[in-house]
């Protein structure tokens, strides 16, 4: 990344489909973008947030009102570039303090391609949000009409963004342990990293990898990652997951899991603001004990579509009762909504992959008895 000032080229504005104007001041890549407006409650982890693919086309809303004051480091990037459309912040550090900084948030957007912009009212944007689901709207050097964002709304084709964010060809990470092949569907590289610490051999490959290719590779399980956007635009895939799932011990995390329901006939829908942040509270049903958990998604799996004979509920929501998690009845498959690789985010549920891990060894002793 290339060092370059962070001042405010100016004025901006942003525009929403209800005509609501907000005016501040406009940093990063000085163009107009668009997307869906979204707030996320994390007090920490921006750097996550801007470089996790499952924003794609988003533009992001932060709750918490100081944002970039430990700026960005090289550590912490969840993929080689963002997919987000841009970010709202209250106020702008432009002067960040930490000792891994290396740059300050506006000099990373400028260096992407993205705009912030700072100075809006954010609990005000939050609580539309919450009050109407989904919302359109326009960053911009100017205010825009009604019409202006309607029609920039229109332009966005009802398909699914996976395509865009997944890798192109697969990758291998060497390990001493079990052989695991992560299915990027828009994946955050924690993800990857959390199986490596593990001792996972793991390779990554596209999202449209086949079966055939899939039993090439010989591995000992199957991750579906997390990703953007309608997990009913990739229903076509279906059939050829489920083959895979039902062949080796699988996780799903967040969008992976929202597609293995869908592999067994339940439904999806959108949540009414989403779930987006570090601390939502998650019930584990086999013991009552509750976990702190990351999460990123605005859709969710319909509780009364899931085939009970098949998959088994094992996580809901505290807070309104949406299903977390699930799990086969007869296949080595689970799935969780939340992030058990929790970057931002506390780790409480990072016991998710020794399970996964275990249930490929319970596998693997099968097979070689």
């Amino acid at each position: 990344m290339v060092d370059s000032h962070s001042k405010s080229y100016g004025p901006g504005y942003l525009t929403l489909e209800t005509g609501d104007v907000f005016a501040g001041q406009l940093y990063g890549a000085p163009l107009e973008t668009s997307g869906e407006v979204v707030f996320i409650t994390g007090m920490t982890g921006y750097q996550e947030v801007m470089t996790d693919l499952s924003f794609a086309g988003q533009i992001v809303t932060f709750t918490y009102p100081l944002i970039g004051n430990y700026g960005i480091n090289d550590l912490d990037n969840e993929a080689q570039k963002p997919a987000l459309s841009g970010m709202i912040v209250s106020e702008l550090c432009e002067e960040p303090s930490h000792f891994r900084s290396k740059h300050s948030l506006a000099e990373a957007a400028l260096h992407y391609g993205f705009p912030i912009l700072s100075g809006i009212d954010t609990r005000t944007i939050t609580k539309m949000v919450r009050a109407t689901g989904d919302l359109f709207g326009i960053i911009s050097d100017k205010p825009l009409t009604v019409e202006e964002v309607a029609a920039a709304r229109n332009k966005h084709a009802k398909k699914s963004l996976v395509a865009d964010v997944s890798c192109q060809k697969q990758e291998h990470y060497p390990g001493k342990g079990e052989h695991v092949v992560l299915i990027d569907l828009g994946m955050k590289k924690s993800i990857l990293d959390s199986l490596l610490a593990l001792g996972c051999s793991v390779t990554v490959v596209p999202f449209d990898t086949t079966f055939a290719q899939i039993q090439a590779l010989k591995p000992d399980g199957l991750v579906f990652s997390n990703g953007p956007g309608d997990p009913a635009h990739l229903t076509a895939y279906c059939a050829e997951w489920r083959k895979m799932a039902e062949a080796y011990p699988t996780l799903g995390i967040c969008l992976g899991h929202q597609m293995i329901a869908l592999m067994y006939g339940a439904k999806t829908g959108r949540l009414a603001y989403g779930h987006r942040g570090s601390n939502h509270p998650v019930r584990e049903l086999a013991t009552g004990k509750v976990y702190l958990t990351s999460q990123n998604h605005g859709y969710v799996v319909k509780d009364d579509t899931i085939d009970k004979k098949q998959l088994a509920i094992t996580y809901v929501n505290v807070n309104d009762g949406s299903v977390e998690g699930v799990r086969h009845l007869q296949h080595q498959i689970m799935s969780v909504q939340f992030h058990p690789e929790a970057h931002p985010g506390p780790s409480d549920t990072g016991h998710i992959f020794n399970q996964f891990i275990q249930s490929m060894q319970v596998i693997g002793a099968k097979h070689y008895a």
